[in-house]
């Protein structure tokens, strides 16, 4: 494709393609291409067990991902100050459908996360998590630049309203994930040690509140300290699965695990990677993940506009953190957490939010001259 664009064409798509981390794209299209194979292997036997067509998940992961792939090219020819503008335009949104949610959202296990729309649901807490980073990362920049701009403050506010409303739905992975993400780009930003301590043993505080007052958090962590205090099914299951799947795994569609595995096609998919396509494929998926975050950050060094900075920061350590979180809760290395695996769980709102995350770190990232914020 290099030889279609000249570096002296001046079209959008020319510049777009000359400017844009082209690795970074290479590698996320690997990611999705492990995870179609992966939905085609998991999903059927889910399907079957709740009483739908075998295709029944399949169908709906393609008719997304096309969307999601578009979704992502098109966030990335996007300027810093468009990603901005779509950050706040999706935060606002994103805080009255959390809201909306409250009152006449879907209940699935205890939990109020989707609204329901003709022929698919929608979590709203996956699109206001990108576009958060974003906002928090110009607010603040703009603290940091701006004397006597309430940037610092705003943020907070902001915060405390979004993780509110996370709280009561509750989604605690969530919130765990939009506070670190916050947490690192307010340290970056020039946060005083003092307000570092602060903040830690506000962490602490609240991860021990969770634990005493909500009775499904403590469970998933004493199963974790001690699995003979519950149900550790799932992740027994998930820890057979890449037992049996060795260094090479059994193939793709050959695994038994997933016939018993609730959710193999979701939280638990990586189980489905390590029976059926081995260990030394889901090294490759690893690795992956590590050269997606680690490349955005090299990207970055050169980068002299603090909001720039933190924003794909921001969006980084997410993209990062969610598939830490997820692989580490399949290999039984931290509690079980209801997180996807980005581009690799099946999950529409998952999906087309990481779409356009991934999109806002390409654009963030591309290489730009004269104002860096155009």
């Amino acid at each position: 494709m290099s030889s279609t664009f000249a570096r002296t064409d001046r079209s959008a798509v020319a510049q777009w393609w000359w400017t844009v981390d082209r690795w970074t794209i290479l590698a996320v299209m690997m990611l999705i291409g492990f995870g179609a194979v992966l939905v085609m292997a998991a999903s059927p036997a889910v399907a079957e067990r709740i009483g739908s067509d075998g295709l029944h998940f399949v169908r709906r992961y393609f008719a997304v991902l096309p969307a999601a792939v578009l979704l992502m090219f098109a966030v990335s020819m996007m300027t810093p100050r468009g990603i901005r503008l779509l950050a706040m335009a999706g935060v606002t949104v994103g805080v009255v459908m959390l809201v909306y949610v409250l009152f006449a959202g879907i209940e699935i296990k205890g939990a109020r996360r989707w609204i329901d729309l003709p022929g698919m649901s929608i979590q709203p807490s996956e699109f206001i998590k990108p576009c958060f980073a974003v906002v928090s990362a110009w607010l603040f920049a703009q603290a940091k630049q701006r004397p006597g701009f309430p940037g610092n403050t705003v943020a907070i506010c902001l915060y405390g309203v979004i993780v509110a409303l996370l709280i009561k739905q509750p989604d605690l992975g969530m919130v765990a994930v939009v506070s670190t993400v916050w947490f690192v780009q307010f340290f970056l930003a020039g946060l005083s040690i003092i307000w570092v301590v602060m903040l830690i043993c506000g962490g602490v505080a609240g991860l021990a509140s969770a634990y005493m007052l909500l009775p499904h958090v403590a469970s998933r962590i004493d199963r974790f300290i001690d699995p003979a205090s519950g149900d550790s099914y799932q992740v027994d299951r998930s820890m057979d699965a890449f037992m049996n799947g060795g260094w090479w795994g059994r193939g793709p569609g050959e695994g038994t695990v997933k016939l018993s595995l609730p959710d193999a096609h979701a939280d638990f998919v990586f189980a489905v990677a390590g029976e059926e396509l081995g260990i030394i494929f889901c090294l490759i998926i690893i690795g992956l993940f590590a050269f997606i975050v680690l490349r955005g950050f090299s990207r970055l060094l050169q980068e002299g506009n603090l909001y720039i900075v933190l924003a794909a920061t921001g969006l980084l350590v997410q993209f990062g953190m969610q598939a830490i979180v997820n692989m580490a809760s399949s290999l039984h290395l931290m509690p079980t957490k209801g997180m996807t695996l980005p581009f690799i769980s099946y999950g529409g709102s998952s999906l087309l939010a990481l779409g356009m995350g991934m999109g806002m770190v390409l654009a963030l990232t591309r290489r730009r001259f004269g104002d860096r914020d155009t």
